[in-house]
């Protein structure tokens, strides 16, 4: 090696050197700063919980309920759970429509996060629609995540297709299911009669049709939604994630439990921005987002994703500022896919920067360091085709009441939901995991 080959090694050793000297010496600062905005998060929470109105599940109504689940279980006994029907030449044009609605905006992503939109605004009883919304978009930037900024650093591209993959057929697969019982719904409005007879018409579980019925007389949108959540998540079960395919290529591989290590499986709602509630009548989407949420842990076991559906239910409808500040930013912003929806002074949607074979550090404290250039983060039109979605696998999940039981008998607030500071610390790991993987292959 030359001198000046020689010179440069010795160059190169010591900047790494004093970034890591850097990095150490800035750890107590950072375990400061950490306890700090955990410790706001949860005094935030507490005083937002305090002044909650909490969702009630009505003992009556569950107990009616189940009255109507223990007698289809009776029946089952007897004829199949789905008998078959017959319908008039009226019914059968409105299940056509129905159809053909649901398959125009089952095309993507962000069809899908339009349409749950459209459905809340137009019908707000519909709670689900609402939460489906915001969860929807989640889904949406974790789609786009994978051909962002940090994603292409630690998953090869066939990785990354089929992480795409299973996010997108859980997406499309709850959507084909959820949209044609929101739009009977509404159908029934305008024509002012039931119309729940027709919804084996759409292969859904024989466990919603008391529950629709039931809201049809009472209008109580609480154990509606808990259904909803319920037959939701259940349907995706056998479908997607015990489905052996996607077992192999995305539950069991090393990324997806690093997951719950780098807290990436968490769903975030913005409430607010300018470091004011939305509730104080602040609906601008300026720099300085905040955003409520929760993480969950296992996304493989269907309990807890029941539970996880269920206390962001509680959590959006229960607080008030986190209720008006997310639906002001659903009415305000339209979904991309981009994260730069909700953090423009983060993300980009059109990339700053050439592609780099060596990712350098850009964010501190989780935000931007000083004349960084904002993280790319496409749109989903940018970032993934349409993909046409494949006929769902025949079947009904719902066996017994006692199956469903566990999921109505209380509906709690997550102790802490203020995750404005916790989402910064979550993209500095994601920096540090990159920048680790790096240092791996240099």
């Amino acid at each position: 090696m030359d001198k000046q080959g020689s010179f440069r090694g010795r160059r190169q050793q010591r900047g790494s050197g004093e970034s890591f000297l850097g990095r150490l010496l800035a750890l107590p600062r950072a375990a400061v700063a950490y306890a700090v905005g955990k410790w706001k998060a949860m005094s935030v929470s507490e005083q937002m919980i305090a002044e909650a109105s909490p969702l009630l599940l009505s003992p009556a109504a569950i107990s009616r309920l189940t009255a109507a689940w223990r007698r289809l279980e009776e029946e089952a006994e007897t004829s199949p759970l789905h008998a078959s029907e017959s319908w008039t030449d009226e019914e059968l044009a409105l299940i056509s429509q129905i159809r053909t609605e649901t398959d125009k905006c089952n095309r993507n992503n962000v069809t899908r996060t339009e349409a749950y939109r459209t459905v809340y605004f137009r019908t707000p009883v519909l709670h689900w629609a609402l939460l489906a919304h915001l969860v929807s978009r989640n889904g949406g930037w974790n789609m786009t995540d994978l051909q962002g900024e940090w994603l292409p650093y630690l998953l090869r591209d066939d990785q990354r297709e089929e992480l795409f993959s299973f996010l997108e057929r859980a997406n499309a697969l709850i959507f084909q299911d959820a949209y044609p019982q929101l739009l009977l719904y509404e159908r029934s409005l305008r024509e002012g009669r039931s119309l729940f007879h027709l919804l084996p018409a759409f292969d859904v579980s024989v466990f919603m049709a008391p529950v629709w019925r039931q809201f049809w007389k009472e209008r109580d949108p609480v154990p509606l939604t808990v259904a909803l959540i319920v037959n939701e998540q259940h349907y995706i079960e056998q479908r997607v994630i015990q489905n052996e395919h996607f077992k192999e290529k995305v539950l069991q591989t090393l990324f997806f439990g690093l997951q719950s290590v780098l807290q990436l499986n968490g769903v975030v709602f913005p409430y607010g921005s300018g470091g004011k509630s939305a509730a104080d009548g602040d609906c601008s989407t300026e720099a300085g987002t905040q955003l409520a949420g929760i993480i969950i842990e296992r996304f493989e076991n269907v309990e807890e994703r029941v539970e996880f559906g269920k206390q962001l239910y509680a959590m959006l409808f229960g607080i008030a500022p986190v209720l008006h500040g997310a639906r002001c930013f659903a009415a305000a912003v339209k979904h991309t896919g981009s994260r730069a929806d909700f953090a423009p002074q983060l993300y980009a949607r059109i990339r700053q920067l050439p592609p780099q074979r060596v990712y350098k550090e850009r964010l501190i404290g989780g935000a931007l360091k000083p004349g960084a250039k904002p993280l790319y983060s496409p749109e989903l039109p940018s970032a993934w085709g349409d993909r046409p979605v494949a006929p769902a696998e025949k079947g009904d999940w719902f066996h017994s009441a006692d199956q469903v039981l566990p999921y109505f008998r209380k509906l709690p607030l997550p102790p802490v939901f203020e995750l404005t500071n916790e989402y910064g610390l979550i993209l500095n790991k994601l920096e540090l995991a990159v920048l680790a993987a790096q240092r791996q292959k240099l």
